[in-house]
Formats: structure tokens, sequence, C-alpha cells
């Protein structure tokens, strides 16, 4: 076991965890946050997305010993009541089916914006390729992603 100190959500976090221990079950299984989902376990599927010092990360793949001293957001932490440019434009496009996968989604979408702010439809499908969507909601996707950059331009507001 180890002790292991980290920002959360904005917060000052401490856990006691096998180093070794992926952040995915620290987050759900030690600290009770469940917005950040099991896909696949391999980093492959996105739907483990966080950011670990504003970087996209897969929470599946990342051990508990490589937050130790980081700032990590989930899903819970990208605002307080929902109203993120991102989770408006999904709610406002309609983007969900079932919505396993859409934290992650949402977790990459809000990494992207951060960095460009006015994505083209090709910055979008670059990055977004690296979340799968079962469903298929890509383009509802993609609506919102564009819906969310010109919330974000105007400061939020709608």
């Amino acid at each position: 076991m180890a002790t292991i100190r980290f920002t959360l959500n904005g917060k000052p976090q401490t856990v006691d965890v096998a180093p070794e221990m992926p952040l995915l079950w620290v987050l759900r299984d030690t600290l009770g946050l469940t917005g950040t989902k099991f896909g696949c376990g391999m980093a492959i599927c996105g739907a483990c997305t966080v950011h670990v010092n504003g970087q996209s990360t897969r929470a599946c793949s990342v051990q508990a010993n490589y937050i130790a001293g980081k700032n990590v957001v989930t899903i819970e932490g990208l605002s307080a009541d929902g109203t993120h440019p991102v989770q408006r434009a999904w709610i406002e496009k309609d983007v969900p089916q079932c919505g396993y996968c859409q934290s992650g989604q949402i977790m990459g979408a809000a990494a992207m914006l951060a960095k460009n702010s006015k994505p083209s439809d090709a910055d979008i499908d670059e990055v977004m390729k690296f979340h799968i969507c079962r469903c298929g909601t890509y383009q509802d996707i993609r609506a919102a992603i564009h819906r969310a950059a010109e919330l974000q331009a105007k400061g939020g507001v709608g």
C-alpha cells in the first residue's frame, strides 16, 4: 500500500492504495466516483477518460502512483451543476442513446476544446476517433462539440 496525495476535482485528496492500482478503480471503488466508466480495460474505447493535469487520460491504464501530486478531473468535477459548455451542448443536441460512453466522450471533447476553441470537423474526428460509441452517435457528438465551441466562445452562455 502507498499513500498517494493528489488534487481531485479541485480538492486535495489522499488515498491509501496499491501503487499499481489503476486510477479507474481508485476513482470508482476507493472514492465512489462512478461517472468514469469501465469499458475495455485496455485504453482503447475511451469510456474511462479523465483529465490529468489538463490532458485527456485513460484511467484504466494509468497507475495510482502516476497521479501523485497531480490534478485529476472526472466528469463529476467538470462542473458542479452540469453547466460546462460541453455538458450543455450534449443535452441541447440530445447526444446520448444508451449513454454509457458519454462521460468519456464529454471529457475528451472538453480537453480538446481547452486546446482548440474552434475545431474543424477534421480536428474533431481526429481527437474523437479514440472514443468508441457503440450506438454510433458520432454525427451528434460532432454537432455537440461545435455547439460547445459556440457556447464557450460566448462565455458559456447560450
